[in-house]
């Protein structure tokens, strides 16, 4: 244990140099490119080209993964907590948009498939696993929340009840509209549309147009009407 924890303080102090010297390097002076570069010695897998811009925020670079063709833009927090069993990872052309948050807790791993785009200021949260699929598209101001307070005991604090982490999976081909929220223990079938404002606290079937609080199917992409049933 001793070893682990030396390891990980000299993980995080290399990290925090790297960053530090080659996070705020402005985008107009050769900054993509020489994160590009630098990054290579600190995350646990990055390809080639990526585009980061300055002003975003890492930590736990070592259990992370980034593909090819990335575009990770300013304000984005990326947090993997350096924990062995935690990772996050972008696939070959995802897009994060401004000001996107992603965070683990413990043993908890997201996992963002290819040609997806994260919208601006979208909070992606564990402690449970996040599996969001292909070419999805995730509209600015949505939270995606694996986990859940525990309030089962009136008498004693919330905050030390605990929560649930069943995970969520937002599977391939996926729309969820502006200000979206999607809780714990949820799948959102493929194909799926999900309006603005909707709250998702249950399972969507492929190929649903789901709006509401909290989300009802009203439509499948076949045609059906289903708001009067």
């Amino acid at each position: 244990m001793p070893n682990e924890q030396y390891l990980s303080k000299l993980q995080r102090s290399q990290e925090l140099v790297v960053t530090t010297i080659l996070g705020d390097i402005p985008t107009l002076i050769l900054g993509p490119k020489l994160r590009n570069l630098g990054y290579r010695s600190i995350f646990a897998k990055i390809g080639s080209p990526v585009y980061i811009q300055n002003g975003v925020e890492f930590n736990g670079t070592s259990c992370i993964e980034i593909g090819t063709g990335v575009y990770i833009f300013k304000g984005v927090r990326m947090n993997a907590r350096g924990h062995k069993d935690n990772r996050i990872h972008l696939g070959d052309r995802v897009a994060i948009e401004r000001n996107v948050d992603i965070g683990c807790l413990e043993n908890t791993y997201i996992h963002i498939d290819e040609d997806t785009f994260i919208g601006p200021n979208v909070c992606i949260e564990g402690p449970g696993n996040i599996k969001i699929g292909k070419h999805c598209m995730i509209a600015a101001q949505s939270g995606i929340y694996a986990n859940n307070h525990n309030f089962a005991d009136p008498m004693e604090p919330m905050k030390y009840q605990g929560v649930t982490r069943k995970g969520i999976v937002i599977e391939d081909d996926c729309w969820l509209g502006h200000g979206v929220t999607v809780l714990d223990g949820v799948t959102i079938g493929k194909g799926s549309v999900i309006g603005a404002g909707a709250v998702v606290n249950k399972d969507i079937p492929p190929f649903s147009i789901a709006v509401g609080i909290p989300a009802r199917v009203v439509k499948n992409r076949t045609g059906k009407d289903l708001a009067k049933k």
